[in-house]
């Protein structure tokens, strides 16, 4: 098996929020390193490494947008596509009234 191949076959794991939440309360509050959580629940060191930094950020130990932030951005770029599909519709149809009308 080549190398894409290998990597098309993997797939991607998602863990719950509150596997999360316990994964990084073991580093924060109970002061064990993330390589040790890591490995102890088998889950990659840049993965739990992130979920600190978010987990910090949150807290408003370290600056960053947080989770919530993260959140309201998203819906806002998708309102923000919607409104310019929907303007870029009424263009169109204002230009082709405009067209019809004139002749």
């Amino acid at each position: 098996m080549s190398v894409m191949e290998e990597q098309r076959a993997r797939t991607r794991r998602s863990f719950t929020d509150e596997f999360k939440r316990d994964a990084v309360a073991m580093v924060l509050d109970d002061g064990n390193k993330i390589v040790d959580v890591a490995q102890r629940l088998g889950v990659g060191e840049g993965t739990l490494g992130n979920w600190v930094r978010q987990a910090r950020i949150d807290r408003g130990e370290r600056a960053g947008i947080t989770t919530s932030e993260r959140a309201e951005l998203a819906d806002l770029r998708r309102e923000n596509a919607r409104l310019r599909m929907e303007r870029d519709l009424l263009k169109r149809a204002t230009a082709f009234w405009v067209k019809e009308s004139g002749q």
